[in-house]
Parts: structure tokens; sequence; C-alpha cells
């Protein structure tokens, strides 16, 4: 049997049920396909916090055996030194009782450099997103990054974009292989459930955002875009429905008042898988105004469920928006461009049925499949086939 040492501070607890998701579903496909996995999970923590939680692993997490490992974590002035902080961790968490093929750490600083410090044998790292955006800005983690991707012999990047911005920052390209993410295809369908209890009406278009509302997202020029283009729609009022929480929260509600789009802007909070694919089968377009994105979960679950979408032109969303028929991407900040897109996708809305058979042939199977020809490569010293 395979075996892999799995590494990150992304990976679920009782707590925290949800962090690290997309990590833990790939770790089961792995699972599925023979893999035997263990995991290795760092949580910082600061001495004057006296912080004595004890994390637990949700119940279908219990076969990776994971060690939920403290990490001395120093905010604000310990950025550089929580790497080195994490990799000392590390070392003295070593199992000794499973010797793995080929490790596989996500998220590229802290952990990718930590992890590839404090253990042997061969390695492949996980670029996800906020961790090459972000931190190839910062020379000091920056030139770690870069170190460990020499170091080590792979590393997954979950959109080409980020496979781009690691080789053009000086990461060897061959290295990089780009694999999208799988969804749940039981739940993000075509066919299923529609919202409950809804207060928008039956026959009104449905314009439909999912994060976290924070600034990155922007949600602020949504609203104000929301307000804009509400009166150029013909026929029923058109509706703006946000699923997810955030700091942000309150103050877009006093926005949407006093745009006057109020009864017309439904915050529903957190919401399930499920409730969000009931959503996106209502929707008439997903909607999305982020900053800055790596490739997020929410276009592939969209497009799996038929949905088209408008989202700024960012991260690596242009991979899977990559023709008018599936959604419109424009510049950040330009508000009529962003307006005249949703129009036009209003007008001319495709087949659902043709955007779902691409969205669903994303599998977290075919993600496993991509996953283990990188790190049986990385196991036997070759270059993973592209």
């Amino acid at each position: 049997m395979k075996r892999l040492l799995f590494i990150s501070n992304l990976f679920p607890d009782e707590g925290e049920p949800y962090r690290g998701l997309d990590n833990v579903t790939a770790l089961h496909a792995l699972r599925e396909r023979g893999w035997d996995i263990r995991v290795l999970a760092p949580r910082p923590w600061f001495p004057l916090l006296k912080s004595t939680k004890a994390f637990k692993p949700r119940a279908q997490d219990a076969p990776f055996q994971p060690r939920y490992v403290p990490a001395l974590y120093l905010p604000k002035v310990g950025g550089v030194a929580n790497h080195h902080l994490m990799a000392s961790a590390l070392r003295r968490a070593a199992l000794k009782d499973f010797a793995p093929d080929v490790t596989l750490t996500s998220w590229l600083f802290p952990d990718g450099w930590a992890a590839w410090k404090a253990m042997r044998g061969p390695m492949v790292l996980l670029a996800q997103g906020s961790d090459v955006h972000r931190y190839l800005k910062s020379p000091p983690r920056r030139h770690a990054i870069l170190d460990a991707l020499a170091g080590t012999q792979g590393c997954i990047c979950r959109s080409k974009s980020l496979a781009t911005m690691l080789s053009a920052a000086g990461a060897e390209a061959a290295k990089l292989h780009p694999v999208h993410n799988g969804i749940d295809t039981s739940v993000f369908r075509p066919d299923g459930e529609l919202p409950e209890d809804s207060q928008v009406p039956a026959e009104a278009p449905v314009l439909l955002f999912v994060g976290n509302l924070l600034p990155v997202k922007d949600p602020e020029f949504l609203l104000k875009a929301f307000a804009a283009l509400s009166g150029r729609v013909t026929g029923p009022a058109l509706h703006l429905v946000l699923a997810g929480n955030g700091p942000m929260r309150e103050s877009l509600e006093a926005l949407a008042s006093s745009l006057g789009i109020r009864d017309r802007t439904h915050f529903l909070g957190p919401q399930t898988a499920p409730q969000i694919a009931a959503w996106m089968r209502r929707a008439s377009l997903l909607v999305m105004t982020s900053r800055n994105e790596g490739l997020p979960n929410v276009i592939l679950e969209s497009q799996a469920c038929g949905l088209p979408a408008v989202a700024t032109d960012v991260g690596g969303i242009h991979e899977v928006v990559d023709e008018a028929w599936k959604g419109r991407l424009t510049p950040l900040d330009d508000m009529p461009a962003w307006i005249e897109a949703v129009l036009a996708m209003l007008q001319d809305l495709p087949s659902r049925a043709s955007l779902a058979e691409i969205g669903m042939a994303r599998t977290w199977p075919a993600t496993a499949l991509a996953y283990e020809r990188v790190l049986e490569a990385a196991a036997r010293g070759v270059d993973a086939v592209k």
C-alpha cells in the first residue's frame, strides 16, 4: 500500500469542520485509491494566551489518525521566525511508526517551508492561492517559498495562473503541475431541490453571491452595482442573494438600505453545501466582484449546477469562464463594464444542461488521479507526466 504523510494547518477539526475542506476531501479521494494516509496538522499557539484547547478530528477523518501539533506563533513580529518555529514543532512531532513514500504539504508558507526543513524523503507542495498571491509580494516569504520549491520534488497548483506566477517568480516550470479542485457532484448538479421558504418571488431573476463578506470580495462594489443596474432590467424586479457571513455584514445591510435596495437584497448568512446548491439551481447568474482569487470552488460548483457567472477577471477564473456563453469577466473597478456584462448575460442565458455537463466532469476522483501521478513520480524521483 502506498503511504502518504499530509502536513498542513489547513485541515479540519471538530471546532472548525470546514477548515481546509478541499484538502481533506482530496485525501479521502486518495484513500479510495488505496493510499494509507497520516496527517500532521500544525496549530499556532502563543504562551500568553494560555490556550488549553484540545483539537479533535471529525469522525470521518479518524482513519488519517491526525495529530494536531502546537507550533509557537508570534503575531505581527513573527514573520521572519514563524516558519522556523513551525519546523521545530514538526521535527518534535515526527511520526516514528509511519514511514511515508512521499509527503504532501499544503500552503507554501510557512507550512511548505517548515515541512521541507523538518522532514526527510520525497515531498510535493500544494499551492492554494493566497499563499502565492500574497506572499510572493513579501521578499522574505518569497525567498523561503522559492527555496522550498527548489528543494522539493514538485508542486501541485490549484490553477494554471498560480503555476504561471510561481514560474515568473523563479520556480522551475517543470515542477509545477496545475490541477483544478474537484467538486461533490452528488450535491452540485443541475437537478435537485430548490430553496425552501424563500422570500424571493418565484418569477424574479436572481443574482447569487457566495462567499465571505470581506473586503477582498468587495461586496460594497456588488451592492452599488446592483443598485445601478436594477432599474435597467425589464420584467420582474431583480433580486440579490448573498450566502455567507463576515465582519462586513452589518455595514452592508446599512448600505443596502441607503441605496434603496434592502427589500430586494437577501443576506442568508452561512449555508450548507446542499443549500448553496439549491440556490445555484434557482439563480439566474452567479456574481463575483473579488479583488483577488485563486480559482474559487464556487465557480466550479456553479458550473456543475448549470449556472453561468459574471466576475471580475482575477486569479484563475478565466481558466473555466473561457467562453462568453459560460459567463463574462470584467476588469477590476470597472462598474459600467460589470453592469453591462450582467445585463448581456440576463438577456441571453446559456443552456444549463450544456454548462452542467462541463462542470460535472470535475470530480474528486479525477482530481485524486491527477494528484496521484505527481505523488508517485515524486516518490520514484522522476518528473511527473504533464
